[in-house]
């Protein structure tokens, strides 16, 4: 077995943040990461999902609607978490609320 000296290294200390503020400049990527992903990600999805709840309360009979499936029909009926749809002359369907995705008042 052969032998390889090997010589030890010792990291210099001069580069060393100090103290507190080390840890908030060490922070401060992660910081500005998540005020990134909030503005660009979360808000406008929260405002998207705040107008949606806001169209689903404005349905009513006679407006003309499109589920999250493509089908597309007119309002007949509206319950508490349901809305009948008219979808052919005498073929109505019962679909929920939160499958709505257009609305359009006829």
């Amino acid at each position: 077995m052969l032998f390889f000296p090997v010589s030890t290294a010792y990291a210099a200390d001069a580069a060393a943040p100090a103290g507190a503020m080390g840890t908030i400049m060490g922070m401060a990527p992660l910081i500005l990461l998540f005020v990134i992903f909030y503005f660009l990600l979360i808000r406008p999805q929260q405002k998207k999902a705040k107008e949606h709840k806001e169209m689903l309360s404005k349905v009513s009979s006679g407006d003309n609607v499109v589920t999250n499936g493509g089908i597309h029909g007119k309002v007949t009926g509206v319950a508490e978490d349901s809305i009948t749809v008219e979808i052919a002359p005498n073929v109505r369907v019962k679909v929920a609320k939160d499958a709505i995705a257009v609305r359009k008042q006829g």
